[in-house]
Formats: structure tokens, C-alpha cells, sequence
């Protein structure tokens, strides 16, 4: 059996079927609807794809339309934009079922010197001073619905260590931020396009839960319905997925029935290696059974 790691690098490996034309898989990772991190790597792999200067990607800003159907493949094509004298553009759509369900655009810019500056990391706990989250009993797994099983019960191709863990099933009310050490769980080879891809992936792990904070509720819960709305990445300084990063989260508001959330990720010697702000649905219904249907967003 192929391992998580190996699974995920095949799914963010599309299959070209034209110049600007890919396609790719979809995995059951016990979400509802398809995980948005797969659509927005496979989408930053499909135009890595078409980039024939030396350019590396420094900012993606996506917006997700419609739930993806886990069972069906999904079509990207992308529009090569601008090719200018030291930055290049790319709008990357994503098709399934002969509708758009998400479309980015994503820059790209040749390496120059300039000055530099950043925020400094939280001061938190090293990721092996940090124990890993206990899986849930088997008595209490055996309650939950089917897909909430599969995501709890799963060997992801991450690793993640909660520096204040918080009971997802049971979750209190607490302030909104949150950090997380992450990484990929096996090493992998050395190609930055393929770490963005990655990062892109884990970006959207935990980013809109922190908007829930306060608020005493979680995705697992019946009457809890979430989904991405946008979601925005910029790439600051070179970095490996399968080494520890911090992701360090905020949200600085929820209303309206949505929620916005922040974050910044840090490697092991505090430079900060991107930063992710994304907004989405929050809704908390009467009927249980209403929050199993896609968010009319």
C-alpha cells in the first residue's frame, strides 16, 4: 500500500492533457465535499506547470465556488497572463462536472536582493517537547457520522502537534488564536515547487476553525456548517514541508455568518517562511440535518 506522503505528491501530480490543460484526482480524506487544500495545490502545481522563466511563487488569492465531488476528477486550465520583465501571472480555473468550482490567480517573481524585515515567532514550546493528539476512544468514535470517523481515524500524510490542544468534539470557549507545529511525515525530495504545493495543502489545516473559537463550536459538530470562501497565500522565504514549521493563527472577526482567519508560519529557526488570511462560511442551524447539505454560499 502506497504510504499518505506518496499518496498526496501522485495527487498533486496532475496529469497534463494539453499546454495549459490538467487534470487531477480527488481523494476521500473524510471531509464532506473535497478538502479545499487539495484544490488549491493542485491548482499552484497546474501553474507551476506553465512557468518556463526561473520564477518562484510568492502570492496565490483563490476563491472557492462550489463544493468538489470526491468521486470526479477535476479539469484545470490556465490562462498564462503576463510574462513581464521580472513577474508573471497565472489565473488557474478548476471545472468539475462543467461547472467552475474555484478559480486563483497566482504571481510569480524572479529572485532580487531588497531589504528585509519580519514579525518574530511566538515563543512556544519546541515540537518535540509537545506530545501527539490521543486519538479519540472507540466508544465515542463509534458515535459520530461516518466522514467524521474517517477524518479522525485517518493517518494523514501531516503530522500535528497543538501547542494549546483544544477538544474538537467537546470544544470550549476560547480566545481566538491558536499555534500548531506541522510537517510533512516522511522526507521528500528536494524540488521547492513541490514544497509549495505541500504548504498550500496544509495551509487551509486549521486556518478557518480559529474563526470558531470563541464561540464554543467545531466543524464535527451536526448543526455546525462551514466552508472556505477565499483564501489567500504569500510565499516569503524558502522552506522544506517535512521539517517543522509553526503556523500561528488569529481571527481578528466573525460576523454576518462568516469568519475571518490569519496566519503566519515560521520554521525551526524563526524566519517566516509564508503568511495565509482566508474567510468562510460559519453557520450554526437549527436542523441538524441541514448542515450535512453544501453551504449556499
Amino acid at each position: 500500500m502506497p504510504s499518505p506522503v506518496s499518496e498526496l505528491i501522485d495527487l498533486l501530480s496532475l496529469e497534463r492533457l494539453e499546454d495549459n490543460l490538467f487534470r487531477g484526482q480527488s481523494r476521500d480524506i473524510g471531509t464532506k465535499y473535497v478538502f479545499g487544500g487539495q484544490v488549491l495545490g493542485q491548482a499552484l502545481s497546474a501553474a507551476q506547470a506553465t512557468m518556463e522563466k526561473p520564477r518562484d511563487a510568492h502570492s496565490l488569492h483563490a476563491y472557492f465556488l462550489r463544493a468538489g465531488d470526491i468521486e470526479h476528477p477535476i479539469v484545470y486550465t490556465v490562462d498564462r497572463t503576463r510574462d513581464g520583465g521580472s513577474f508573471s501571472v497565472r489565473r488557474v480555473t478548476a471545472i468539475q462536472h462543467g461547472q467552475v468550482i474555484f478559480f486563483c490567480a497566482a504571481s510569480f517573481h524572479e529572485d532580487e536582493p531588497g531589504g528585509e524585515h519580519q514579525l518574530s515567532m511566538p515563543e512556544v514550546p519546541k515540537p518535540e517537547d509537545i506530545e501527539p493528539a490521543r486519538t479519540v476512544p472507540p466508544d465515542v468514535l463509534a458515535t459520530l457520522p461516518t466522514k467524521v470517523q474517517r477524518w479522525l481515524s485517518r493517518q494523514g500524510p501531516f503530522e500535528f502537534r497543538h501547542v494549546y490542544p483544544r477538544d474538537e468534539l467537546n470544544p470550549p470557549k476560547r480566545p481566538p488564536y491558536q499555534q500548531v507545529w506541522f510537517r510533512l511525515s516522511e522526507r521528500v525530495g528536494d524540488a521547492p515547487e513541490l514544497h509549495r504545493a505541500l504548504l498550500a495543502y496544509a495551509s487551509d489545516f486549521h486556518l478557518l476553525g480559529t474563526a470558531t473559537f470563541p464561540h464554543g463550536i467545531s466543524y464535527y459538530q451536526p448543526n455546525v456548517q462551514m466552508a472556505s470562501l477565499d483564501h489567500a497565500l504569500w510565499f516569503h522565504r524558502p522552506f522544506r514541508a517535512d521539517e517543522w514549521l509553526l503556523y500561528s493563527l488569529d481571527s481578528p472577526s466573525a460576523q454576518g455568518g462568516r469568519g475571518l482567519a490569519r496566519g503566519m508560519i515560521y520554521d525551526r529557526d524563526g524566519r517566516l517562511v509564508a503568511s495565509t488570511a482566508q474567510e468562510g462560511l460559519i453557520r450554526v442551524v437549527a436542523d441538524a440535518s441541514a448542515a450535512a447539505h453544501v453551504p449556499k454560499a
